[in-house]
């Protein structure tokens, strides 16, 4: 999947799942389970154990379902970049902007979405090639912050991580963004083992989605 039809499949998606765990079997169910519910956007973060090793299984389980698409999270460095890319990644997603990260990327041609807080690393972040750049945390800078930036930058993409739940999901849309980061408040099921709750959850996000879409 070259780099334009994956950004334009993870904003057909218009929720990334962010899936997190304590083993690489809750991560691995996590996502799965998000996938079933309609979530089909995964972000697994490399903060789950053996992360590469669950991307590369998500990927080749789920290469025939061209809505599937699976990135990497929390990625912090060059070297974990090109391991994420390796094993299948078709995105890379970070908790803020590292230069080097952005090169790899755009030589790989996957799209890169760096987490920004201000006005100048949302810009260095564009000059980089970052097509879609994610706010975080949006519970700190709030939907207010998306309308700030998009009064001088009307053609920034930005999808927020943190802050963002099933009943507020439709307001951040209102202030402008192209796809939202749902975390814990999709997937806290699944640290008790409740993958079908996550499901449930998903199935819900799901729809809430599409009626933002209006399709």
């Amino acid at each position: 999947m070259q780099k334009t039809e994956t950004l334009l499949a993870v904003q057909n998606a218009g929720v990334v799942a962010v899936v997190r765990g304590k083993s690489k079997e809750e991560a691995y169910k996590t996502a799965v389970a998000c996938i079933k519910g309609g979530v089909k956007a995964i972000e697994l973060t490399f903060t789950a154990p053996q992360a590469d090793e669950i991307i590369r299984e998500l990927h080749d389980e789920y290469s025939a379902d061209p809505a599937v698409v699976v990135g990497a999270g929390t990625v912090l460095d060059a070297v974990t970049a090109r391991i994420a890319i390796m094993a299948g990644a078709k995105f890379i997603v970070a908790p803020s902007f590292d230069k080097e990260v952005a090169l790899l990327c755009n030589e790989y041609q996957i799209p890169y979405m760096p987490g920004c807080m201000t006005v100048t690393e949302i810009q260095t972040a564009m000059r980089y090639g970052a097509e879609i750049v994610k706010v975080f945390p949006g519970s700190v800078l709030g939907r207010g912050f998306i309308k700030a930036v998009k009064a001088p930058l009307p053609q920034v993409n930005i999808m927020p991580t943190g802050g963002v739940n099933l009943e507020n999901m439709h307001e951040w849309f209102e202030a402008g963004v192209v796809v939202v980061g749902a975390g814990s408040n999709l997937t806290a099921a699944a640290a008790k083992g409740d993958y079908d709750a996550v499901t449930k959850q998903a199935e819900a996000y799901h729809k809430e989605i599409l009626r933002i879409q209006g399709k």
